[in-house]
């Protein structure tokens, strides 16, 4: 029973995450990646912020775009297939 209410509890966290746009996961760090009108929101876990490459990447959205965004997050200067390519080396 106590695992049915925390697949339950679970299944409830993750649609509240995916439903409410100014949520983002505790340990999380919202990006917005593509071009100017298409942007796309993605969560990446916050130790990324360690990884070299990816700090490259900060380095090159903070003098192209700021730190500062409207919705709160963060605009980073590459294509979705660059960003997949970069995670998925991280990861």
């Amino acid at each position: 029973m106590a695992f049915l209410r925390s697949l339950f509890d679970t299944k409830q966290i993750i649609r509240q995450s995916l439903t409410t746009e100014s949520s983002t996961p505790k340990g999380f760090l919202a990006v917005y990646v593509g071009e100017n009108l298409k942007k796309k929101r993605f969560f990446v876990p916050v130790y990324y912020l360690s990884k070299p490459s990816f700090q490259a990447l900060l380095r090159k959205a903070e003098e192209e775009f700021g730190f500062d965004h409207p919705t709160g997050g963060l605009s980073l200067p590459c294509d979705e297939a660059f960003f997949f390519t970069l995670t998925s080396q991280i990861r």
